[in-house]
């Protein structure tokens, strides 16, 4: 995937993610923390929009992206497949997604090489499309 990733010398700490495309996003992020797995949507990004999905220094090395373009269909996805709803959520647990009443979807993995702030780029390029 050519996902263009870059860590930010500002002095706020944050997890961000900009949307670089033409079209309206969505943006679901998952990660662990010290309760187990969690997943978290929608953020929803307009074009060139940027968002904080996780304020303060991160805490841990990887974090996983799924994103789905609103107006021209397609998503950026991956291997990693965590549990997600249509509408807003926040899930505990990865693990019977479809029996607990979620979907299970595929993420990407973010490694922030444990920097204190990075920030992600979704760019057409490197969106799957549908």
């Amino acid at each position: 995937m050519g996902l263009t990733l870059l860590a930010t010398g500002a002095a706020r700490a944050d997890l961000r993610i900009c949307n670089m495309t033409t079209s309206r996003i969505g943006v679901a992020l998952g990660y662990r923390d010290g309760r187990g797995w969690l997943t978290e949507g929608w953020w929803n990004l307009g074009v060139r929009d940027c968002e904080t999905l996780v304020s303060g220094p991160l805490a841990a090395r990887y974090y996983y992206i799924h994103a789905v373009d609103y107006d021209r269909g397609g998503e950026w996805s991956g291997k990693s497949l965590m549990c997600t709803r249509e509408k807003e959520f926040t899930i505990r647990g990865v693990e019977d997604c479809l029996a607990r009443g979620f979907d299970r979807t595929g993420f990407f993995e973010v490694d922030t090489g444990q920097q204190k702030s990075w920030t992600i780029q979704l760019t057409e390029q490197n969106q799957q499309r549908e």
